[in-house]
């Protein structure tokens, strides 16, 4: 993601804290106009995490589930059991409606706290959505059209289930169908990730440079009915990587990657929502939620003018939550995701093999704006060849406090 700003972490509470006060106690003039009328609003929450982690993960991601993140080998990341707090789950955005001469305009420009990349592991402003859409057309940063955002369960927990497609791209976009059902067709930023497994350490890869000539191509089709809706959505991309270095064989390479995501959410009765996904691919890790890399190297030694290949490797994720209200102020969350990656044998014993991912909470909203609760979760890595593998269970503790103020025609 593209760092834009940064600042430390107090003026960025207490402005945040400021807004939502100001908010919260403003009273709204147009509250009783009709939706269609409205032109502008300003949204967001502060969020708190408290909990205790009973086992080990990588220090920059002590507040989330990440199964990628568990030790690879014993004592990677050092003791067991530690506290954590964190505020990085606040957010706060603005969204407009606009006539213009094509149509209506809807655009949104959205921020959180969550610092990753460059930023990994602090507190810091980050872009989640800059987008419009007028009439059939989109263009921006968005949830790109693989992913299904209405897959993700109601919880405390920020990185989500493991085995969920999860990513916003920048992207053009058409939709023929809107609606309750819809039909979406778009043209994202391309991107990948290689592992170089055991040959790491060789400067032979230092000289090959990758290449993307076309964007991903992506689809949706959302099927929309009074019990829900299903959803089939798919992905193809082009990846290539070229050899700039003199030597006496040739590392260039490319490879195909396509995926296709079939998800769910299945009202069971006036109070339950199943949601559900499995997808399948190859070479598709960049959009996945919790994976790693998109290619992975193969041995041919056969081959004297190419001993090694790139190809995309296999993946397939699931994910299983129910989400249930017991009344107007509580419901709870249950469910459980995973993922599996295929592997090389260019890569290493200890690479990432299988993520489990499995989350019960009890939530509290005694008010619209407030949102209160308790989570327990467990997460599970397993290595691809050397048989280790390392889990950790966390209990969280979570304050959210919602803003919002929506300005209207007169």
């Amino acid at each position: 993601m593209i760092r834009l700003f940064y600042y430390t972490n107090r003026p960025i509470l207490a402005t945040l804290v400021a807004c939502s006060l100001t908010f919260f106690f403003t009273s709204s003039a147009y509250a009783q106009e009709e939706e269609e009328e409205k032109v502008f609003e300003f949204y967001g929450h502060v969020m708190t995490d408290v909990g205790y982690n009973f086992g080990v993960v990588a220090p920059n991601w002590t507040d989330v589930m990440r199964p990628s993140r568990l030790p690879s080998f014993e004592g990677q990341y050092g003791t067991e059991g530690n506290v954590y707090f964190s505020v990085r789950q606040t957010r706060f955005g603005a969204k407009s409606w606009i006539d213009t001469p094509l149509g209506k305009l809807h655009t949104i420009f959205e921020w959180e706290l969550f610092g990753t990349g460059v930023d990994e592991g602090q507190t810091t402003l980050r872009l989640r959505h800059a987008y419009a859409e007028i009439g059939k057309f989109g263009a921006g940063q968005y949830w790109s059209p693989f992913m299904d955002i209405d897959v993700f369960p109601n919880t405390l927990e920020y990185w989500g289930p493991s085995g969920m497609v999860f990513f916003r791209n920048i992207q053009v976009r058409y939709m023929p169908i809107q609606g309750r059902s819809r039909l979406t067709f778009a043209l994202e930023r391309p991107g990948a990730s290689a592992d170089e497994g055991i040959y790491a350490d060789r400067i032979e890869l230092d000289d090959v440079e990758a290449r993307f000539p076309l964007p991903d191509f992506s689809f949706e089709y959302h099927h929309g009915r009074d019990w829900g809706y299903v959803e089939i959505a798919g992905m193809l991309r082009r990846i290539e990587w070229e050899d700039k270095g003199d030597q006496p064989f040739d590392l260039s390479g490319s490879a195909t990657g396509w995926g296709l995501n079939l998800s769910t959410n299945l009202n069971l009765g006036k109070s339950s929502i199943f949601r559900g996904q499995f997808v399948f691919g190859e070479g598709i890790q960049n959009y996945m939620n919790d994976a790693p890399s998109d290619i992975g190297i193969r041995n041919r030694f056969d081959n004297p003018n190419s001993p090694i290949e790139g190809v995309p490797l296999p993946v397939i994720g699931i994910v299983a939550f129910l989400d249930h209200k017991w009344n107007d102020e509580y419901s709870t969350s249950v469910g459980y995701s995973t993922l599996r990656v295929d592997h090389t044998d260019g890569q290493t014993p200890d690479s990432f093999d299988t993520g489990e991912y499995f989350i019960a909470n009890f939530l509290w909203a005694p008010a619209s704006q407030i949102l209160t609760g308790v989570e327990l979760q467990h997460i599970r890595r397993q290595n691809y060849l050397d048989g280790f593998s390392s889990n950790a269970t966390k209990i969280q503790f979570s304050f959210k406090y919602y803003f919002s103020q929506s300005f209207y025609k007169k």
